[in-house]
C-alpha cells in the first residue's frame, strides 16, 4: 500500500482561492501531512494553479467522485462553490468545513470556532462546520481574556476589514486603485463599487458584490453565537470599517470594566491566554501577516472615563480562519 493511500486525505475546494492557500501551507506543516486532493471551485474541466516551487498543481473538477475518498472537506472557494459542494457530496462523503459561510443556515449546520471555544469539542458525524468569521473570532478571544481582570460592563469595537475578505478580486482592485489613483488612471470598482486605495468606507456602492453591512451583520450574529458560551460577557457595540489595506484585521477596542484593573492587570490577563501583548511596539497588520495568533498594544486607561480602557489589536485574517477550520477538522482525519 502506498504512503499517499495509507495517510488521511482531505479535499479542498476552491484551490485556487486566498484561503485555500493558507490552509495547504498548515497542512502541510502538520505531522502527519495529509494528502491533498486540489479542487476547482467549478464542476468543469481540470486546470493548471500554476507552478508552486517548481510543482505543477493541478485542480480537479469539484465532482462527487472529487469528494469520495477524502475525510475532510475544507470549502474555500466561493458561496456558490460551497453550495454545490453540499449538493454533491455524497452520503458516505467527507465532513465539510465551510469556510465561507454559504451554509450556516443549513439544519445540520454548526459555528465553528476553536481558538474560542470554551471546550473541546468531540467530532459529531453529520454535522457541517461552519468557520466563524475571522474578526468575531479574535473578538471573542479578547473579549474572554479581558473577562478574567475584571467584569465587563461595555465594549466598543471598531473593527477595521482588509481587502483579502473579499478574496483574490478584492487584493486586485486594492492594488489597481492605488496604482490609478497615483497615476490618475480610470479606477476599477467592480468589487467595492466605490474607490478604496487611499480611502476609507463605512459602505459600499449599492453595486458592490456584497454590501458591507452584510459583512457586519455576519461578524455580530458569528460574535453572539460565541459569547452565548459566557454569559457574563455582553455583547459589544460594533462598527465594520473597510479599510485600503491588502492583510491582516484590526480592531480599536473600548472597555468599561466595573472596576478598571489597571493597564498591568489588563496585559497580565492578555498574556494569560496567551494573546502577544506589546506596550512598546504596537502592533500593526503588516507586522502580523503570517503569524498566528492576536497582537495587542497601546493599552491606555480613558481619560474621561476611569472604569474604562483603550486597546489595539491586529490579527492575521486568512491565518486565524485556516488555523480555526483544521482545529475544527481534528478528530477526522486519522
Amino acid at each position: 500500500m502506498s504512503e499517499r493511500a495509507t495517510r488521511a486525505r482531505v479535499a479542498l475546494v476552491g484551490g485556487d482561492s486566498l484561503l485555500a492557500r493558507e490552509l495547504r501551507e498548515l497542512l502541510e506543516e502538520s505531522k502527519p501531512v495529509p494528502a491533498i486532493e486540489m479542487i476547482s471551485a467549478s464542476a468543469e474541466n481540470a486546470t493548471m494553479l500554476g507552478a508552486d516551487d517548481e510543482e505543477v498543481i493541478a485542480l480537479i473538477p469539484l465532482t462527487a467522485q472529487s469528494l469520495t475518498g477524502s475525510q475532510v472537506a475544507f470549502l474555500a472557494g466561493s458561496p456558490a462553490s460551497s453550495r454545490r459542494a453540499l449538493k454533491l457530496n455524497p452520503p458516505d462523503g467527507p465532513v465539510l468545513i465551510d469556510l465561507t459561510a454559504a451554509l450556516e443556515d443549513q439544519p445540520h449546520a454548526r459555528l465553528r470556532a476553536p481558538s474560542a471555544e470554551p471546550t473541546r469539542s468531540l467530532p459529531q458525524p453529520g454535522i457541517i462546520h461552519v468557520v466563524a468569521h475571522p474578526a468575531a473570532i479574535a473578538a471573542a478571544m479578547l473579549l474572554t481574556a479581558l473577562s478574567k481582570a475584571s467584569t465587563i460592563r461595555r465594549s466598543i469595537l471598531h473593527v477595521f476589514e482588509p481587502a483579502s475578505e473579499r478574496g483574490k478580486k478584492g487584493l486586485d482592485e486594492l492594488k489597481q486603485q492605488t496604482v490609478g489613483v497615483l497615476t490618475f488612471q480610470k479606477l476599477t470598482t467592480d468589487v467595492f463599487d466605490e474607490q478604496l486605495g487611499f480611502n476609507m468606507l463605512a459602505r459600499y456602492g449599492e453595486e458592490a458584490l456584497e454590501p458591507l453591512e452584510g459583512v457586519e451583520q455576519r461578524i455580530e450574529r458569528h460574535l453572539a453565537s460565541l459569547l452565548a458560551s459566557y454569559p457574563d460577557i455582553p455583547m459589544p457595540s460594533l462598527r465594520l470599517i473597510q479599510a485600503p489595506v491588502f492583510h491582516g484585521h484590526s480592531f480599536s477596542v473600548w472597555e468599561e470594566f466595573e472596576e478598571n484593573p489597571g493597564t498591568d492587570a489588563v496585559a497580565r490577563a492578555l498574556e494569560a491566554a496567551r494573546i502577544d501583548v506589546r506596550p512598546d511596539d504596537p502592533p500593526s497588520n503588516a507586522k502580523i501577516a503570517g503569524q498566528s495568533g492576536l497582537s495587542v498594544g497601546a493599552i491606555s486607561t480613558d481619560p474621561n472615563q476611569p472604569r474604562a480602557c483603550w486597546l489595539w489589536m491586529v490579527a492575521d485574517n486568512l491565518r486565524l480562519s485556516a488555523e480555526n477550520a483544521i482545529g475544527a477538522a481534528k478528530g477526522f482525519l486519522r
